[in-house]
């Protein structure tokens, strides 16, 4: 066997590509292999062997006993998405997006990467390949997919089954393997520009990519630019008020913008607009100004990121020997985003402080609190990453006799260094300063007392627009010496070492019986250090510590495929698929996964498939070495008279289990007001802990499936997937929500020692929150998929595709407790996750000569959440026993609608005109902000967006 048949090997995965699975595919899985144009098939050659996702084993046929999806590089162009996740995003086995680019209150490493989490699961626990090779992580085991420049990929197969025998950790929900291209020659040229029909949001994309392929060697290289501006909350209906467009006066918050001076009696203050601060007549009583002196923080907030790329990759191969091939890859990626929230919320007495009666602003003579938003200067946080990957290697192949057999040896490196950048937080003891005492020296200039050479003192009682002597607005000198930029920096490593063989042991009377084994040696390194002043709590932003870690280990692997029958009544086809895996860590220990598969052809047009596997995902080394951090948590209060699903039990009165809670207790929420709605986000932050001593997750996954491609119709192939992942030993971080619950509804009186009352008000004062390995997560449901290229026609081609996902239950335990009951979380926006029951995507593409048309439906169904206003609960008396939602509320589906007009002209371009969410659809409002930080799912369409995209081909 030699590298000659390799023009045949990619002419039989451009056509499978192309012309078989078409978008989204039907389960059947295509060649590891780069794809080019079909090549001579006039001369007879020997069938080469191919690597099918799923598989080690390289084989002449493309269906295997794992169910797969496909999309070409062809039916990427036709959708009017930029980036690698949000191409992702929208296949319907895809679960809520980790962090959505409308969690703008996300913080942390992970934060302006994008991330695919398939089945709901979470993205840890889904496994990103490139070239069949693992993609570097986060320290908390994400990929981020925004690394990967869209113009390098020549298709992306998704392996909709857990697969930790064949690949390792993490491959617990499936497995997404992104192609690269190769074997190109010529030049493409590509720009892409659209944006939202409220003239914002503009994404610009531009790109090349050249390449060289001769008789013994191949090279490519590509260059891509992306840029997407963001999109401001205030800019959208649903999102420019806190709690929606029915409700637009509710939910401002009382950290507000506008000054609120809190006297020792009690008595609150804020200054008339446009008055004498220094008189104290000219304040109100806070609340009855306008707008209830609140703060609107939407009008501050991104709605969407921004996000800006840079990205270079090359790629080569060379023929050593006709059996012996040298090949190697580099990516190099320069990603930012940058997120926008409102300025932060200053309560003076929250750190200690106090506008000092000796200050020349104060008019009141005494020590005075307040609280007040710096809206002046709004948080920002640019998250830049970089990227560098290198890999190498040989491969080759040899013959036993009359077997064919293939080996390759290769080495990865993977480093993602980033800095984050964030400022708008004050820095505390200039704060104090700038509130302290002041004189006036010999030149008639106010200073402060504390720090006289470089203080600038602060009039807090001068709100946000209004100028003035020591006020916020339009005093730059203030600015500068309250608001320093602090640099966070992470930096992930990877090295991964492999060896792989393949081949043919023996001829059987079914075929040949074939193996593969191989070993892998991998280390992963990670640091995450906070600014040296969020560290020691110097500033206002979120306090946290340094994460640093590193783990290796060594893999072997083994894997065979039997075949039983063929060409027998019944049994057009038998073989069954055993691989298993032995993995040993340096930190927890070893482990053995395994997974078994059959593939039966009883006859024909019908194929019948079925998989069983174990596997198991590490801790990460966030879980593990993760630096305590604090987090403003979004949870429900059990005690709270409104929305507690315990409210004036025993316990919560303080007759049982856990701290009592005055009469009509009100959960207190950020601003320091009543929660508007369930889930909402606390006003005190909470501690977020790692656990060196975790253990790996461990799974077990089922698949049973058919493919049908009758005879009789020519094109049309069928298939129905069932499947179930089961994982125990959950790797999590407690919720502020769960450990209330246990402690006021499940009455375990050991885990009300894991929180602090206010003895007066009963506002959940501090929680202690820690990974652990506890419960269990279950899911399972059905993968439906129809594909028809209908037989050509004078007026044009079609091709319909139609995919959809139907989850039939998501149950969810939060811990080992026999008394904690199972949350079923199907169809219900919870733990601001939104778990729909189901999608399904349907495309229908068009040509003729060189015009098309492309258009594609994409459907979520509603979903179920905690009622936030009374006249809305359409199931005023339901109370779920899983999520304790009481009464509820129903959102009805959402559909979104795109379309593409392409024309391939004479000059050899490509121009493409389209609109995604063409009929401008605005998802339902949701009050429990499921992936979101607003009042809608993070993963839907935020307005019509329309592009143009222009190829050249050279």
């Amino acid at each position: 066997m030699t590298f000659k048949t390799n023009k045949l090997r990619d002419a039989i995965a451009y056509a499978l590509v192309a012309g078989v699975t078409g978008f989204g595919g039907i389960g059947i899985a295509a060649a590891q292999e780069a794809t080019a144009a079909p090549a001579d098939q006039s001369q007879p050659t020997e069938l080469d062997r191919i690597e099918v996702t799923g598989s080690r084993i390289r084989q002449a046929s493309i269906e295997t006993a794992n169910p797969v999806i496909v999309m070409s590089r062809e039916e990427i162009q036709k959708q009017g998405f930029t980036s690698v996740g949000d191409i992702l995003q929208n296949i319907t086995t895809t679960g809520s997006p980790a962090i959505s680019r409308s969690n703008a209150l996300a913080s942390g490493e992970n934060v302006g990467g994008q991330y695919v989490d398939l089945r709901n699961l979470g993205a840890e626990r889904t496994l990103v390949l490139l070239d069949g090779k693992r993609m570097g992580v986060t320290s908390s085991g994400f990929s981020d997919l925004a690394s990967v420049p869209t113009s390098a990929i020549e298709r992306i197969e998704v392996l909709t089954d857990g697969a930790s025998a064949i690949y390792g950790s993490d491959a617990i929900a499936g497995v997404i393997n992104i192609i690269t291209r190769k074997n190109f020659d010529g030049l493409e040229a590509s720009g892409y520009v659209g944006q939202y029909g409220e003239g914002d949001g503009q994404v610009q994309t531009y790109n090349f990519v050249v390449g060289s392929t001769g008789e013994r060697s191949s090279v490519l290289f590509g260059a891509e630019y992306t840029k997407e501006d963001p999109v401001y909350a205030r800019d959208r209906d649903f999102s420019a008020y806190p709690n929606g467009p029915w409700h637009r006066q509710d939910g401002f918050s009382g950290n507000t913008d506008k000054g609120r001076i809190i006297l020792a009696n009690g008595d609150q203050w804020v200054l008339n607009p446009g008055a004498d601060p220094s008189d104290p007549a000219n304040y109100h009583a806070f609340g009855t100004g306008v707008d209830g002196d609140r703060t609107n923080a939407n009008q501050y907030m991104f709605l969407r990121t921004g996000i800006e790329r840079r990205s270079v990759f090359a790629n080569g191969s060379f023929d050593i020997t006709d059996k012996v091939r040298a090949k190697a890859d580099v990516l190099y990626t320069h990603r930012e985003t940058l997120q926008q929230i409102a300025g932060y919320p200053f309560g003076a007495s929250d750190f200690g402080l106090s506008w000092s009666a000796d200050n020349a602003y104060n008019p009141f003579g005494e020590d005075a609190d307040f609280i007040r938003r710096t809206s002046e200067v709004p948080r920002q946080t640019n998250n830049e990453l970089t990227t560098y990957r290198f890999s190498a290697g040989l491969e080759g192949a040899f013959d036993i006799g009359d077997k064919g057999w293939n080996w390759d040896v290769g080495y990865v490196y993977n480093q993602n260094k980033g800095v984050q950048t964030s400022t708008g937080n004050l820095v505390l003891q200039r704060a104090a300063n700038a509130l302290g005492a002041t004189f006036v020296d010999e030149n008639g200039t106010l200073r402060c007392v504390n720090d006289p050479d470089n203080c600038t003192p602060w009039n807090p009682a001068l709100g946000y627009g209004q100028a003035g002597p020591g006020g916020l607005t339009g005093n730059q000198a203030l600015q500068n010496y309250l608001f320093l930029p602090t640099h966070d920096t992470s930096e992930t490593t990877t090295h991964i070492y492999s060896l792989n063989l393949s081949g043919a042991l023996a001829t059987l009377p079914a075929g040949d019986l074939t193996m593969a084994a191989g070993y892998e040696h991998r280390k992963e390194d990670a640091r995450f250090e906070p600014d040296a002043m969020k560290q020691a709590g110097q500033n206002t932003d979120l306090a946290g510590g340094v994460t640093q870690g590193g783990y290796s280990l060594d893999e072997f692997y083994l894997e065979f495929n039997v075949p039983i029958l063929a060409d027998k009544p019944f049994a057009k086809e038998l073989s069954v698929d055993v691989a298993g895996r032995f993995s040993d860590y340096d930190t927890f220990g070893n482990t053995t996964n395994s997974k078994f598969g059959v593939k039966w052809r009883p006859i024909e047009d019908l194929l019948v498939r079925g998989t069983y596997g174990t596997g198991f995902r590490a801790p990460s080394l966030n879980d593990m070495f993760g630096g305590s951090s604090q987090s403003f948590e979004f949870y429900t209060d059990p005690c709270d008279t409104l929305f507690g699903s315990a409210a004036g039990s025993a316990n919560c009165l303080g007759a049982g289990a856990g701290p009592g809670v005055p009469a009509g207790y009100r959960q207190i929420a950020a601003g320091g007001d009543p929660a508007p709605t369930p889930n909402s986000q606390g006003n005190v932050p909470f501690v977020l802990t790692s656990n060196p001593d975790l253990q790996p997750e461990e799974s077990k996954s089922f698949t049973v499936g058919v493919v049908y491609s009758p005879h009789f119709v020519e094109g049309l192939d069928l298939s129905l997937d069932w499947w179930k992942i089961k994982i125990e030993n959950v790797i999590q971080f407690e919720t502020a929500t769960s450990v209330l619950n246990a402690c006021y509804v499940l009455g375990i009186a050991s885990r009300c020692d894991d929180f602090i009352r206010d003895p007066v008000t009963g506002e959940v004062q501090n929680a202690v929150l820690t990974t652990t390995n506890a419960g269990y997560m279950e899911t399972a449901g059905f993968d439906f998929g129809v594909h028809y290229r209908l037989p050509e026609t004078s007026f044009g081609n079609f091709v319909i595709d139609w995919k959809t996902s139907y989850v039939d239950y998501n149950e969810f335990k939060r811990d080992n407790e026999a008394s904690t009951p199972v949350e079923q979380k199907n169809s219900w926006s919870v733990d601001s996750t939104a778990y729909f029951r189901t999608r399904s995507n349907l495309s229908v593409d068009w040509s003729y000569q060189d015009f098309g048309v492309n258009w594609a439906v994409r459907y979520y169904s509603g979903l179920k959440e905690a009622c936030a206003y009374d006249g809305e609960c359409d199931k005023p008396d339901f109370v779920s026993p899983y999520t304790g939602a009481s009464p509820t509320r129903t959102t009805g589906a959402n559909t979104f609608n795109d379309v593409q007009f392409r024309y391939n002209a004479p000059w050899n371009a490509t121009i493409a005109l389209g609109a995604n969410n063409v009929f401008d659809h605005e998802g339902t409002y949701m009050y429990t902000s499921p992936n979101s930080d607003f009042g809608t799912y993070g993963g839907f369409d935020i307005g019509r967006f329309v592009y143009m995209k222009y190829t050249q081909r050279f």
